[in-house]
């Protein structure tokens, strides 16, 4: 199979894998055990506490688990508004966050916020001066992924936040990291970034566990009450298996020196190709993450090309996984032709990808264009 949809999730890895099964069978003890057993499994977490901290430059006690990049994404949002209310009334948004963000953002709006959303222009790039402008006195938080899952586009979330502070220190300013994290270099101690939400699916970990960075001294209401795990903003019994397996992941892509340099000939190869080839229309921005490409094959629908290349063993989709098929909501917040919308298709890379996965997927291009062309007629 040629896998191309790692922006959806990653293939779990080996030793992920092979962490998870021993945790489980090993260390099963519940960590907030007082007995011997629980403190062991206790110090699975905290070590992998101190992987994951150290891979995003923050201090160990400012990192949390969570069962997912969209548990993060709330426990942020919505936990950052409720500490704010009481004079705040309004958020600013990004106009393609992932719906984790997006569909958070709306569920307070319809409890009174006031959102401002600054859509990005149609090559996919977003005006980070039109966010600062948007701050007011009265804006609680703002809100921007560093890297758009659907088309690559890379945010400049340090200078974002720095500038909305120094507009309203009050403000709090939120990054989904989730398709940024081992891919783009952020120390966020050095940012005034107060979270920053990532996925362990993303990184070849386990589905279900995900981490959430809340700047020291940052204050947030909890979502859910229960128990004092994790600092009692996120409490229930952690999952130790897949924390572990999740640190573990992030030690092997830190160990990965040349997956960058891998990933973009990969992407130019790809690019390349598609050139080549007459009715493919790129929709990711020139200076995208290279690890995400989206384009538009013109006159052919997404679902249509998407079996087509299911047929010949080629896996990619037509946009973000959790909008389940419907219309592509970055692409549409790009204000593009519903034609390109209705075309697109993202190939999404991981450092596991081969020339040959691309070579398959351009060759498969070639012959669903031929082959769904005469279909039509």
């Amino acid at each position: 199979m040629h896998y191309l949809d790692n922006a959806a999730t990653t293939r779990v890895a080996d030793e992920a894998a092979e962490t998870a099964a021993r945790v489980l069978r090993e260390h099963f003890a519940n960590p907030s055990s007082l007995y011997a057993a629980g403190a062991r499994a206790e110090a699975i977490i905290s070590a992998a506490r101190e992987t994951v901290a150290a891979s995003l430059g923050v201090k160990t006690g400012e990192i949390l688990f969570t069962g997912s990049g969209t548990e993060a994404d709330n426990i942020a949002v919505q936990g950052a508004l409720r500490a704010r209310a009481a004079w705040g009334e309004h958020i600013v948004v990004s106009g393609f966050e992932h719906p984790a963000v997006q569909n958070a953002v709306s569920y307070m709006q319809k409890q009174g916020w006031r959102v401002t959303t600054v859509r990005p222009d149609a090559q996919g790039h977003l005006d980070l001066d039109a966010m600062v402008r948007a701050v007011g006195t009265k804006t609680a938080l703002c809100a921007c992924m560093h890297v758009n899952n659907e088309v690559g586009t890379i945010m400049d979330v340090a200078r974002l936040a720095r500038e909305v502070k120094a507009k309203n220190p009050r403000t709090a300013v939120h990054v989904d990291g989730v398709q940024a994290w081992g891919k783009v270099p952020l120390k966020l101690s050095a940012t005034m970034i107060d979270s920053y939400a990532v996925s362990g699916h993303k990184i070849h970990a386990p589905k279900g566990v995900g981490a959430l960075y809340l700047r020291r001294g940052f204050h947030i209401e909890p979502l859910i009450l229960g128990g004092l795990q994790e600092y009692g903003m996120r409490p229930g019994t952690e999952n130790t298996a897949y924390i572990a397996a999740m640190a573990k992941a992030v030690e092997l892509l830190q160990a990965d020196k040349t997956r960058a340099q891998r990933v973009r000939a990969l992407s130019d190869r790809l690019w390349k190709g598609l050139a080549g080839i007459e009715g493919i229309v790129r929709n990711s921005p020139e200076d995208a993450l290279p690890d995400v490409a989206n384009f538009s094959v013109e006159n052919i629908r997404s679902e249509t090309m998407l079996h087509f290349l299911e047929s010949r063993d080629v896996c990619v989709s037509s946009g973000s996984a959790c909008s389940k098929g419907e219309a592509s909501h970055t692409l549409n917040a790009m204000g593009l032709a519903r034609s390109r919308v209705d075309g697109a298709v993202r190939v999404s890379f991981s450092g596991e990808n081969t020339a040959e996965d691309v070579d398959a997927l351009l060759a498969g291009l070639r012959d669903g264009i031929r082959a769904l062309a005469k279909v039509r007629k």
